[in-house]
């Protein structure tokens, strides 16, 4: 059986080994959409990352960061300056994801009073550990 290439892969979120999904987790957890939804602002330091995105961690934003460039997403940029700085900034495709990601923190944020009336209900019937 000959073997398949990537480009020959069809990609299912919903099939165990796709390998989608590990890439929709990239870009979907926590702190990376906030670095990207940063990045779609500007390029930035590590440092004015970290101050942008509230109680993320160096190590967090750090993994975060690494796991996006090596996806395609965000590239990171040395500058030979004294001293030296780092700059990320999205490539084209992270320039492509961000505006879906952007809508749904948009539809998120727009249904917090629905979102915190069903969580009232439902702490009424089965209040919170």
């Amino acid at each position: 059986m000959a073997e398949q290439t990537v480009e020959e892969l069809v990609a299912d979120v919903f099939s165990r080994g796709c390998t989608s999904r590990e890439a929709l987790e990239h870009v979907t957890g926590k702190w990376s959409l906030l670095a990207l939804s940063a990045l779609a602002e500007s390029p930035h330091r590590f440092g004015e990352l970290r101050r942008r995105i509230e109680g993320v961690s160096e190590k967090m934003l750090a993994q975060g960061l690494q796991t996006l460039e090596r996806d395609g997403w965000v590239h990171r940029e040395v500058h030979s300056t004294i001293p030296p700085h780092v700059e990320y900034r999205l490539t084209g495709a992270g320039a492509e994801l961000v505006p879906h990601l952007l809508g749904l923190i948009d539809f998120v944020e727009g249904r917090m009073p629905a979102v915190r009336a069903a969580q009232a209900a439902a702490d009424q019937v089965r209040p919170p550990r």
